[in-house]
């Protein structure tokens, strides 16, 4: 099937593969039957494979109903987009209704809604929650924030309903237990920081730690076992290093641009892991 170039976030995520999308290109397998995405986040990775078939899966469920949405409601959602404001006392209100009762009354389209207005004014383009799960980035005070973005909203929904998509909101375990040999996955979960300060797992209610980490590293030497393929990216830091010591490590430069600190904006090491040739 032709790839349609229309394809691309939708949002703007902590993590994002645009920079990194070449690298990962050059390494991705030749030939396989399903494509897992575990950690899916906003996509860059899945819109530039375009696969025909696919199991995609986030662990956040706000990011995942405005997948569902997209691909269900499209001119629903891009009606309700623009309704909104780009102004600081309209984003606070917005904002403020998840720590609210009736936040649960919302329907899906509003709240996909919500995410995606909250996420192109918000500072930064930063999804970040706090500890209770609400989400806390400040207003960003941007002249014209492409907020109705209705032909990657469009593209984005013809595409998943032309393949055979499945949307998963589960633990990225689960998310790939029903791999077989043949099938891809690719893991791009939350990165080790490469510094005590580099927290950047906000954007889980939770978190994503070393345990965690563990946990992925053994899961995917299952998958090994069984035939499957991955591919994994994170930051070059020693205990990835040691994590994945028996598969196959490539070090990428990717610009990172998210950061409040403007000076720590930059080039930074990142890996590439596989198991297969």
């Amino acid at each position: 099937m032709e790839k349609n170039k229309q394809l691309a976030p939708f949002l703007k995520w902590v993590g994002g593969k645009r920079q990194l999308l070449p690298a990962i290109n050059q390494l991705l397998p030749k030939s396989y039957h399903c494509y897992y995405e575990p950690f899916v986040g906003g996509g860059a990775v899945l819109f530039k494979v375009q696969p025909n078939r696919a199991v995609i899966n986030d662990f956040n469920p706000e990011l995942i109903n405005v997948y569902e949405v997209i691909k269900t409601h499209p001119e629903a959602l891009i009606e309700d987009l623009m309704q909104h404001k780009n102004e600081a006392e309209y984003f606070y209100e917005l904002r403020a209704l998840d720590r609210k009762a009736s936040f649960s009354k919302l329907t899906k389209i509003k709240k996909a809604s919500r995410i995606i207005y909250l996420n192109k004014t918000c500072y930064n383009g930063l999804y970040r929650v706090n500890n209770a799960g609400e989400f806390n980035a400040p207003f960003g005070r941007y002249k014209n924030p492409n907020i109705v973005n209705s032909a990657t909203i469009r593209a984005v929904s013809e595409f998943l309903n032309s393949r055979s998509i499945t949307i998963l909101n589960d633990d990225f375990e689960q998310a790939v237990a029903r791999a077989q040999a043949g099938d891809f996955v690719y893991f791009d979960p939350p990165y080790v920081p490469v510094s005590q300060s580099a927290n950047f797992t906000g954007y889980v209610k939770g978190g994503f730690d070393l345990n965690e980490q563990e946990r992925l590293r053994n899961v995917c030497k299952k998958l090994n076992e069984k035939g499957v393929q991955f591919l994994l990216s994170n930051s070059s830091t020693p205990i990835i290093h040691e994590l994945y010591q028996d598969f196959d490590i490539h070090i990428a430069k990717a610009t990172r641009a998210i950061n409040s600190n403007a000076a720590k904006r930059g080039a930074i090491d990142e890996v590439l892991i596989r198991n297969y040739e």
